[in-house]
């Protein structure tokens, strides 16, 4: 290529190098065996390859700008094509009058069917018709500037022709090749760009996604290898405490979900290793009872445990809960949040550094100096997502040895996701509700049928019920949110007679303390409907709430959505999560709707929601970094993940620091890869 044409190759795919050009995978492939009728073409066709006769040669525009455009006729109809680039050229090299062969991107111009820049040659008898083909990424400044499929297949060529198998080593060792049955590396690059046949092409894909997965499960597998080494605190007594409370304390029966949760937490903290446990619960699964005995079991082991939450609301409700249980068993709890003041303050920090108090909730404020702990042996962090890793390295930092972290989440994570993001993290799961929960039913109305949803809401009420109506905010337009939810609210007050029906707000715009207590009244039942921004999504208990409407639903995500709609169906009344939308929704959010009224489980809906808007949209990681993978989906390529994270416990078991010879391919993949990943530990 000249340096022109290279200089564009870097600027607009940032393709500089020979690996690079390795790299550039085609994204699908078209049979140029076919030939298709021009009279076949529809508003579904992509690419086609046509035979027929060229006329209507002729250059257009002025001398600023020309064009060349010409018709190939065949036996059914006429096809336009046009040159933008090149064109004197292009018509010196082309003869009206004869048949050729052409092939490329139909689109539609003003009613007709036309190929910008198509790969065209004359029909002959030396003329190769060839097979199956592949279609690279490009962009429409290179194809205006010639630098066409045809071009890119050419070179890509040109460079498989000059390589040799010791051109491309091999990274995977030659047991993992037998093991799995995967293509050598050389030929997984020659098949992927020029396949024999579908197979071929797919047996290169599997080897190079199988590469991918693999360097990623051994990064993750390297940070869980350290964190297991860390020395940690050993619980190895289940004592009085644990026990008293699971025998007569404990309001309703363990699921089995929850009793295997916490053998698990039971068995890593007894090894004398740190324990890095991540607790995954949908809403209402009972996460909460398994943290309390996970802090009763440092009690009995001598050692204080901490729950930190991100707000004050939900550390309260933490508070007020856990208080329930253990003020019947003497055991002492304080609440540490910014609010907490003065004489109180200082109270609790003395406890908390004399041993006097084993158990402690609070917000971030755990985490500043002035909170020294006797002997810390558990932190608990719920909604993980919401702190920052140097909020939570603080907490870590609390004692000689760094305490257990048991994180909690009630956003489900999709297991792919979950092995490739918290990798260095054990995974439990509690995936059953505990019995006597209702399944919340879910509906979608449209703003015509408001009338009905309303009278639907006042006979819920009246049976002594509470509602939320929920808004959107959405920080680029903060100003119209707030105006549609201050509206919405005077139009709450015209439904529901504020002689019979009291109501509260809360806005992330309210002044703190007018939050809190608007939040109380709804929390103590002194109000009946609820008007708010999502700033309830996490955090709020009111289990007498049995009506959920979340107006504009078509403007929330499936994650949030879910999240909402877990703040009803929390007592043993049947609850109802209403979706209002606008009459005419678009398809992408009646999909996302759908999904909400055909199931409550939260795991189906993060897989749902991970197919619709794929892995780096769901938590960010394609900004951080952590899934930049050139073919490998985890989604798609669930079954290969499994085979790749098992292949990488099995090798960091047998080499963990991958010094052994038929290691070395992997090790120098790892040390390239790793440059540019940015994975983050959770401890």
């Amino acid at each position: 290529m000249g340096p022109q044409k290279g200089t564009l190759l870097r600027q607009e795919l940032g393709i500089s190098t020979y690996e690079d050009l390795l790299y550039h995978f085609p994204f699908r492939y078209f049979d140029r065996s076919q030939v298709n009728k021009i009279a076949s073409i529809t508003p579904q066709t992509e690419y086609g390859q046509f035979i027929g006769k060229l006329i209507n040669l002729a250059e257009e525009g002025d001398k600023f700008r020309t064009r060349l455009v010409g018709t190939l006729v065949d036996e059914t109809g006429k096809l336009e094509l046009v040159w933008f680039q090149g064109a004197s050229w292009m018509k010196k090299s082309l003869l009206e009058g004869e048949r050729y062969i052409v092939f490329g991107k139909v689109a539609n111009f003003n009613g007709y069917y036309q190929i910008s820049h198509p790969e065209i040659e004359p029909l002959n008898a030396e003329t190769n018709i060839p097979g199956r083909q592949p279609v690279y990424p490009s962009t429409e400044k290179l194809r205006q500037k010639g630098v066409t499929n045809r071009s890119f297949a050419k070179i890509t060529q040109s460079l498989m022709d000059r390589l040799r198998p010791s051109d491309i080593p091999e990274t995977l060792p030659k047991y993992l090749l037998e093991k799995y049955g995967l293509y050598p590396r050389y030929m997984a690059f020659a098949h992927i760009h020029f396949p024999e046949s579908e197979f071929h092409e797919q047996q290169a894909r599997r080897r190079m996604k199988w590469e991918e997965l693999l360097i990623s499960q051994l990064q993750i597998g390297k940070l869980r290898l350290q964190n297991h080494v860390q020395q940690g605190w050993k619980f190895d007594v289940v004592g009085d405490g644990f026990n008293d409370f699971y025998k007569k304390h404990l309001p309703f029966n363990l699921t089995n979900a929850q009793k295997r949760v916490l053998r698990e937490i039971r068995q890593d903290t007894a090894t004398g290793k740190q324990m890095n446990r991540l607790l995954q619960g949908d809403v209402g699964s009972g996460k909460t009872i398994v943290a309390l005995m996970s802090m009763l079991l440092a009690y009995d082991n001598g050692f204080q445990a901490c729950i930190m939450a991100p707000t004050e609301i939900l550390a309260q409700q933490h508070y007020l809960g856990f208080t329930k249980f253990l003020e019947e068993m003497g055991i002492p709890i304080k609440l540490l949040t910014g609010s907490v003041k003065g004489k109180e303050r200082k109270a609790i920090l003395a406890a908390l550094a004399d041993g006097t108090l084993p158990f402690v909730v609070g917000t971030h404020a755990l985490v500043e100096d002035t909170v020294v702990f006797k002997n810390l042996g558990l932190a608990v962090i719920d909604e993980q997502h919401r702190f920052g890793v140097q909020q939570r390295a603080n907490l870590w930092k609390k004692n000689t040895l760094p305490p257990h972290v048991l994180v909690m989440t009630a956003t489900p994570i999709p297991r792919t996701l979950a092995m490739t993001m918290y990798g260095d993290l054990e995974v439990s799961v509690i995936d059953e509700l505990p019995p006597g929960r209702q399944e919340i039913k879910t509906v979608h109305r449209k703003d015509m049928g408001r009338a009905k949803v309303m009278e639907f809401m006042r006979a819920e009420i009246d049976k002594g019920r509470q509602a939320y109506v929920v808004y959107p905010l959405i920080e680029e337009s903060e100003k119209l949110d707030y105006e549609s939810l201050m509206a919405g609210y005077e139009q709450v007050k015209i439904w529901f007679n504020e002689n019979k029906y009291r109501i509260a707000m809360v806005h992330g715009r309210q002044e703190v303390g007018e939050r809190k207590r608007n939040m109380e009244r709804f929390v103590k039942g002194e109000a009946h409907v609820m008007v708010a921004t999502t700033v309830i999504e996490v955090g709020v208990n009111v289990p007498n709430a049995s009506v959920m409407l979340i107006e504009s639903a078509e403007r929330f995500g499936l994650s949030q959505l879910h999240q909402l709609r877990g703040r009803v169906g929390r007592g043993a009344e049947q609850s109802y999560c209403i979706l209002m939308t606008g009459n005419k929704v678009s398809n992408d959010s009646l999909k996302r709707i759908n999904i909400m009224v055909s199931t409550t489980d939260g795991f189906k809906i993060a897989e749902e929601d991970l197919a619709l808007r794929g892995p780096g949209d769901l938590y960010g990681t394609r900004q951080s970094g952590t899934l930049k993978f050139r073919l490998a989906d985890i989604v798609e390529d669930a079954d290969i993940l499994e085979e790749t994270r098992q292949a990488a416990k099995e090798i960091l078991a047998a080499d963990p620091r991958l010094v052994q010879p038929a290691h070395s391919g992997i090790r120098m993949l790892m040390k390239k890869q790793g440059q540019d990943s940015h994975w983050g530990k959770i401890s």
